[in-house]
């Protein structure tokens, strides 16, 4: 997974490998974005060298590493053979754009199949889960439910050889800042014997193992969790599952907090005031009339929010401050509300009541909006038919002014009130 720390979002990409690859479990899926790394801007960090002679380029990150008090015979064994991946350029130019609705994806991924496989799952690592959540606070489902959907559970991990894409990308101009420190990071893998730069395989875009980390944060994150003295996330399940956890703790995760419940709402809620902003405690939103489904009110000190994915008549959600780890980790709002969604499932929650929500806009029909939009002033990004936050937002705030209730969900009669 490419984080945050390093990238303004994870590869929805490369993260979705195993939801759009393993037809067995669930079928072809795909999150409503594959959310390219936003280009930092120019201050944030020198350009990184890249490009030219790859020979000379190697030469150049070789005296890196040493630099870094990595040997040099090591930096040369991880790097002999290196070569440019035409395919790994060729992903990353085509990083797609996946639409579906909320309902399409969570019920694709989030199926009978995944939620019998991820149980027992549970069940056979109870120990490994049991030490995670004692050591990070982190619970068997939510770990759970994230390696169920990057690797269905370790089975896809993507075959690109890892020291050539990292390669491939470091050299690459396009962003070689945000992949070359991986690139040093994979080098110092393999002065631990955590990586073997001629065998070592897994997504396009660097990330290695059950739940798909990159060499930083393996290095930074990495538990050996089978005693082995190893942190081996390619084939160790319990090193895979302690790995995920303590990062997960590292992105802010609270012991003994919800992340996700699904909520009741009333007719006359304060549509404006949903979505993913601050300002509320779950106590004012069940003032309001929000009513838990499950019945639980007591975390009603902590700042919520409720979140309809497919506008106010569809399914609602209220979101803890342990759901911002799911931000953290993709930034593709229906991946993520999936992701917690699932998470739910897997610690007994039933399935969400779909209700029925309005239709929404098609591929076309979204970027006409979006046009509409940018026109009137609204900033919502790239026009590209997807209706992202910034898209939300602006949506929201036009809904308010023409009196419609402000659900920041893309309907034809919003689209047709619009100028």
């Amino acid at each position: 997974m490419l984080r945050t720390r390093l990238l303004p979002s994870r590869l929805a990409a490369a993260s979705l490998l195993a939801l759009m690859t393993s037809a067995a479990v669930s079928g072809p899926a795909s999150a409503q974005t594959a959310t390219p790394p936003a280009e930092k801007p120019a201050s944030a960090a020198p350009a990184a060298p890249c490009g030219g002679d790859l020979a000379g380029f190697l030469s150049g990150v070789k005296a890196e590493a040493v630099a870094k008090g990595i040997p040099a015979d090591v930096v040369d064994r991880a790097l002999a053979g290196a070569v440019i991946d035409d395919k790994v350029l060729a992903r990353d130019r085509a990083q797609g754009v996946f639409k579906q609705t909320f309902a399409e994806f969570s019920n694709r991924t989030v199926s009978k199949a995944r939620l019998d496989i991820g149980a027992k799952k549970m069940k056979e690592y109870e120990s490994v889960f049991a030490r995670a959540e004692q050591e990070y606070g982190v619970p068997a489902p939510v770990i759970t439910a994230f390696w169920a959907m990057e690797t269905d559970f370790g089975a896809v991990q993507g075959n690109f050889n890892t020291r050539n894409a990292l390669v491939t990308l470091s050299h690459d101009c396009r962003r070689p800042e945000m992949f070359r420190p991986q690139l040093i990071a994979a080098i110092e893998m393999v002065q631990h014997d955590d990586l073997d730069p001629a065998t070592t395989t897994g997504a396009w875009a660097g990330e290695i193992g059950q739940v798909q980390m990159l060499p930083e944060d393996i290095i930074a994150q990495g538990v050996d969790g089978d005693g082995d003295g190893h942190v081996n996330l390619k084939d160790s399940s319990a090193d895979a599952i302690l790995t995920a956890a303590k990062f997960i703790k590292s992105l802010g995760y609270t012991a003994g907090q919800p992340w996700i419940q699904e909520v009741t709402l009333p007719e006359n809620l304060p549509w404006e005031k949903t979505g993913l902003q601050p300002g509320m405690t779950a106590g004012q939103w069940f003032a309001l009339g929000v009513k838990p489904r499950d019945g639980n009110t007591t975390f009603g000190d902590l700042p919520a929010s409720v979140v309809i994915p497919q506008g106010r008549k569809g399914v609602a959600f209220m979101t803890y401050p342990n759901f911002n780890i799911y931000l953290e980790w993709n930034q593709s709002f229906i991946y993520t509300t999936s992701a917690a969604y699932f998470a739910t499932r897997l610690a007994g929650a039933p399935p969400y009541e779909a209700r029925n929500p309005e239709p929404g806009l098609n591929d076309e029909a979204m970027k006409v909006l979006q046009t509409k939009l940018d026109a009137i002033g609204h900033d919502v990004g790239k026009i590209d038919g997807i209706l992202g936050s910034g898209t939300r937002a602006a949506l929201q705030r036009e809904q308010q002014r023409l009196g419609i209730p402000a659900d920041g969900w893309a309907t034809q009669a919003v689209l047709d009130a619009l100028p």
